[in-house]
C-alpha cells in the first residue's frame, strides 16, 4: 500500500505526487473527473488547491474529494531521475 507524501500542481489536470518510497509521478487527472464529488474539481482555480492530508495519506480538496494513493501510483507517470556520475555532475 501506497501513500503520499507531497503533490504539486503542474498545469492543467496535472499533479506531481511523491509517493513515500521517494518515486515521483506525474498524474494527469482530467479523465478521472466524473461523478458529484469530482465536479468542482473541473474548475481549474479550484483543482490547484489540491493538498496532502496527513490523517488519511493522500492527496485531497475541501469538498473531502480524494484519490486512493494506490490508484494514483498506477495511473502516474514515473519521472527519470537524474543520475550523478563519477564527477559528481548530474546528468
Amino acid at each position: 500500500m501506497h501513500y503520499v507524501t507531497d503533490v504539486k500542481h503542474l498545469s492543467g489536470y496535472r499533479l506531481l505526487v511523491t509517493f513515500e518510497d521517494a518515486v515521483r509521478k506525474v498524474v494527469d487527472l482530467q479523465p478521472h473527473l466524473g461523478g458529484e464529488i469530482f465536479e468542482p474539481l473541473k474548475d481549474l482555480d479550484y483543482f490547484k488547491t489540491v493538498r496532502v492530508n496527513r490523517d488519511i495519506d493522500t492527496i485531497v480538496w475541501d469538498n473531502d474529494a480524494d484519490f486512493s494513493p494506490d490508484f494514483l501510483y498506477e495511473i502516474g507517470a514515473a519521472i527519470a531521475e537524474p543520475t550523478a556520475t563519477a564527477g559528481g555532475q548530474a546528468r
